[in-house]
């Protein structure tokens, strides 16, 4: 609520530049969520937000919302912390995750505001929680939840996949092929629902005004809707005025591919082909080298692509923190050390390059957390 009565006291001095909202919670998809909330899904520009959050809003206001959505990020951390105490092996490590996570690169839209990140980044953590300890039905459930939420929540399937057809390392019988593909299926239910409601509404309950998406071959309403009102798609967002919005992104995504880069360098040589004398042994005895890890990085590597390459990037920005390979790319710069340098004094020139970039997220998360909180209430990008 400290948060809160910053934003408060910002909009008694800082000028808006849209008159659209009453209170200083109401910004850019908070509108189009309580207009969902308050009289159901009539556009089709609605229909690229999943009916979640809208339901929420439909039976509470906007400050319960906020309490609410306040303990549910709190506990999003709590989540963060065991997930990263069980695949990093170290209260401490576990411990420096969990202080770099109080730091979101949009603390508005993750703290306070009615946005839909909170929700799906507990649920998000929530579901790989479950997935570290082997608990698929229940991570099945919490994806299939975070996916009533965002979109992209069906690519968390994708932990169940790896965690029972991949990693394993051995030929799945078909009893388990077909129960994880009931639990992937489980998760994608929400996107199809969505759309199915969207088809019935604008395709069958009204042929005289059937919009032409409707003859498509995946007559999708959400896709439809992205394309059209908020022009996503490959490269449709790489123009000269979006880039101030583009390089505002780039922090976190630059952040994901070092650290994907490096891990997956580490680990696919040992992966492929483990041998005693390998080169990498020692620095893929790294807590971050850990293939139990991988599955997240890859998820985050394909995340962040499509950000940059196909979507609003800025969203990185929100998006970011439903990701834990952020934050453990972060303690990574905090804690690596070059393990094949050949004496002292270059692994602690090693080191000490690694720790400078790691200040450097501090101060950037530091700083550019203290400015989006005035670019919100002022109502302007990004957001």
């Amino acid at each position: 609520m400290f948060l809160l009565l910053i934003l408060r006291a910002l909009a008694s001095f800082v000028p808006k530049f849209d008159d659209a909202a009453d209170s200083v919670l109401e910004r850019w998809d908070v509108l189009h969520f309580n207009a969902v909330a308050q009289n159901g899904y009539i556009y089709e520009h609605q229909f690229a937000f999943l009916p979640a959050l809208p339901t929420i809003l439909h039976y509470l206001d906007l400050f319960p919302t906020s309490v609410f959505i306040s303990v549910i990020s709190l506990d999003a951390i709590r989540v963060l912390y065991g997930l990263s105490y069980i695949l990093l092996r170290s209260p401490d490590l576990a411990r420096i995750v969990t202080v770099l996570a109080l730091l979101p690169s949009s603390p508005v839209t993750f703290f306070l505001a009615p946005y839909t990140e909170p929700f799906f980044t507990y649920l998000s953590y929530r579901g790989m929680f479950f997935c570290a300890r082997s608990q698929w039905s229940k991570a099945s459930i919490a994806f299939a939840l975070a996916a009533c939420f965002r979109s992209n929540g069906v690519f968390l399937a994708g932990f169940i996949l790896w965690g029972m057809l991949i990693a394993p390392l051995k030929r799945p019988d078909a009893s388990k092929i077909v129960y994880a593909t009931l639990l992937s299926a489980l998760v994608f239910a929400p996107f199809v629902y969505h759309n199915y409601t969207g088809y019935i509404s604008f395709c069958v309950a009204n042929p005289g005004t059937r919009p032409a998406w409707c003859n498509n071959a995946l007559p999708l309403v959400y896709t439809h809707a992205q394309a059209k009102y908020w022009n996503n798609g490959l490269f449709k967002y790489w123009t000269p005025q979006q880039l101030p919005n583009i390089l505002l992104g780039l922090p976190p995504i630059v952040l994901i591919y070092s650290f994907g880069y490096w891990h997956l360098k580490t680990v696919l040589p040992t992966f492929l082909a483990p041998t005693p004398a390998s080169p990498r042994t020692a620095e893929a005895a790294s807590p971050f080298a850990s293939p139990v890890l991988t599955p997240h990085v890859l998820h985050a590597i394909f995340t962040a692509s499509l950000l940059l390459f196909a979507s609003h990037t800025q969203i990185t920005l929100r998006l970011a923190a439903s990701m834990p390979v952020v934050y453990w790319a972060a303690a990574w710069l905090w804690t690596h050390t070059n393990s094949q340098a050949s004496s002292e004094g270059k692994n602690l020139e090693h080191q000490c390059k690694y720790r400078t970039w790691a200040k450097v997220w501090v101060y950037w998360s530091v700083v550019w957390s203290s400015v989006s909180i005035v670019l919100w209430v002022a109502f302007l990008p990004p957001a």
